[in-house]
Parts: structure tokens; C-alpha cells; sequence
């Protein structure tokens, strides 16, 4: 993973921008949204802490919003109607960036600021993007993944592939994995947002390719618990699974040994700092919101806030459910 030290202090000097700023008083009219693609996933719950917590400091009113599975249609649907209702302002992850691009412009154009967290929409008008590096998160799995493998092996990915985020992550993987051409990718299998179809996948692979493929790399949040569960049924034990994000199943699998690692994100900061920036323009206006800020070497806001990632294996997962159960207020 990069060590770069631009993006920490680009988000230390975003969050002491916002604490100068929070000492102003709030309004009771004060209202954000925070409208997830699927908002029963483990992870889109961690947001909501975060985002609940900082509009708790605040003082402000909050509705955490979106469909029960994803679906970018019903997604639309709730960001629609979140705008309706002229609120202060919106946080929102992308499912389809296309989908969603003229709802962001016009919420953008009727002076509602949208500012779009852990999956983006940057051939919008949205004001920036919250969220993880996910080339630098995909280029840490790959190199893990080639030292699980000792340089040679035949790789499957799970993803979406339609998503700019996991894109990234994909190139990412494929860069991790450049210095060891021994390991070559099989091929990617678009789960289209259906945990089933990764379940179905992995089945059919330890099936007819059990000695073809030798590790099964998840993009996405949902796969993970899927192809572990999969390998243990098979006992299935000369496979590398790899996964991403911190499902409680996830991490489960990680402490039995079935799944070599994963790449956690920030959620619950995206969604707290999201909260505290678009408060932050509430009270101190930056002009029209459809200005070009990201080329704007003048512009009061940055492009993108990289809220970091990192990885977690058997040897660092106790301390991981121990720190969010605190956070949180989660059992484990």
C-alpha cells in the first residue's frame, strides 16, 4: 500500500478546517442525508454510525435512506426523494454513476450540495469525493495475494465490474500483481450485487476447476463470507480467498483461517466527516456550487479526501472487532 503522506495531510487539514468552523451556532432546519445503495450490508451500518455521530455533535437532524438490496434504480428513487425535500445537504454512494449523474446536477444546480462517499460519480457536478484510495487499496491485495501464492497461480475476481470503484481496485490488483508474472488472472465474474452468484461461482469452480484456479479474490463487501463458506463445505484447504471490507461473517472466516485476508475500509469516517464538511458549507458559503473545483487551484474545497484503508489478517483481527465494537456500541 502506498505510504504517501499527501493524502493524511490533506484529511488532517480538512478536519481541522472543520473544527474551526463547528463552533458556530446550527440551525433547527438542518437536515442530511446519507443514501446508501444497500443499506442493510454490515457496512453501509458502520456509516450510519458515523454519520448519526457527527450529526449527534452537531446537533443537527439526520435520515440514513436507500433500498434493502441493491438495487441503483430504488437507490435513485431515495436520493429523488431526499432532494424533494430541500435539505441542507447530501451524502450519497454511487451504485451507478451514469444513473445517478443528472439527479446529482440538478440537485447541484438547485443549490442542495452533494457530496458522494466510497463510490463516486466524478463525471458529475457532486462537490467531491469522501472516501478510499481504491487503486492503493487494490495494489496492497495484490501483493499480498502474490506472496500467499509465492509468485504463481491462476486468480479469479469477484466484482462489479460496472463500478468506478472497484475498477480501481481491479487495476490495483493487477498492478500489485505486475512483478510476479507467474500468476496470471483467470478471468472476472460480475456478480451483478447478488452474493448467490458468487456462492454459484465458486461452487461450480471447486467443482470442474478445483485444479485450475488457486485463489478466489472478492472486490466487493458481500462475496467474501460466500467462497469461504463454499471452500470449508468442499473442505476445500490448498485455495488463497482474499476479501474486502469488514462483514462480521468476513471477519469470522479470517479468524478460522479460511480467508487469508481483507482490505477494511472507513465507512463510519467517510460518513462522519462527509457530515461535518457539508455542515461546514452551510454556514460558510462558497459561492455557486457548480463551479469546476476540482481543476480550480483557488477552490475553498479539495477533490478527494482519502479516508485510508488497511489490511487485516488472523494476526490483527481481534484488535479490528474490539476497536469497532467500541465505536460502534456493537456486540461482537
Amino acid at each position: 500500500m502506498s505510504k504517501s503522506k499527501g493524502p493524511v495531510l490533506l484529511f488532517s487539514v480538512v478536519l481541522v478546517l472543520l473544527s474551526v468552523g463547528c463552533g458556530t451556532g446550527h440551525d433547527s432546519d438542518e437536515k442530511y442525508f446519507l443514501v446508501a445503495d444497500n443499506v442493510q450490508v454490515p457496512y453501509w451500518q458502520t456509516a450510519k454510525a458515523g454519520f448519526a455521530q457527527a450529526a449527534k455533535e452537531l446537533k443537527v437532524r439526520s435520515e440514513f435512506v436507500g433500498p434493502d438490496t441493491y438495487d441503483p434504480q430504488a437507490e435513485q428513487a431515495a436520493f429523488q426523494k431526499a432532494v424533494q425535500q430541500k435539505p441542507t445537504g447530501i451524502l450519497i454512494s454511487i451504485a451507478d454513476a451514469k444513473l445517478m449523474k443528472p439527479d446529482i446536477d440538478k440537485a447541484i444546480s438547485a443549490g442542495i450540495p452533494v457530496i458522494t462517499i466510497d463510490s463516486d460519480a466524478p463525471d458529475s457536478k457532486r462537490l467531491l469525493f469522501i472516501g478510499t484510495n481504491n487503486y492503493d487499496a487494490g495494489l496492497a491485495g495484490g501483493r499480498r495475494l502474490a506472496k500467499e501464492l509465492h509468485g504463481k497461480g491462476n486468480v479469479v475476481f469477484f466484482s462489479m465490474p460496472e463500478q468506478a470503484n472497484l475498477q480501481e481496485r481491479l487495476r490495483g490488483y493487477r498492478d500489485g500483481l505486475e512483478a510476479t508474472p507467474g500468476i496470471k488472472v483467470d478471468r472476472v465474474v460480475d456478480i451483478k450485487g447478488d452474493p448467490r452468484v458468487a456462492f454459484d461461482n465458486a461452487t461450480a469452480i471447486i467443482g470442474k476447476e478445483r485444479d485450475k484456479v488457486d485463489a478466489l479474490v472478492c472486490l466487493e463487501a458481500q462475496a467474501g463470507k460466500e467462497i469461504a463458506t463454499v471452500l470449508s463445505n468442499n473442505n476445500v484447504k490448498n485455495k488463497v480467498a482474499m476479501a474486502m471490507d469488514t462483514d462480521p461473517d468476513t471477519l469470522e472466516w479470517i479468524g478460522k483461517g479460511v480467508i487469508a485476508a481483507t482490505i477494511s475500509q472507513k465507512p463510519y469516517s467517510m460518513a462522519y466527516v462527509g457530515v461535518m464538511m457539508l455542515d461546514h458549507l452551510y454556514h460558510h458559503k462558497i459561492g455557486k456550487l457548480d463551479n469546476d473545483w476540482a481543476t480550480n487551484s483557488f477552490a475553498p474545497i479539495p477533490a478527494f479526501v482519502d479516508t485510508g484503508s488497511s489490511l487485516i489478517d488472523k494476526s490483527n483481527v481481534e484488535a479490528f472487532l474490539q476497536e469497532k465494537n467500541t465505536v460502534t456500541g456493537t456486540q461482537k
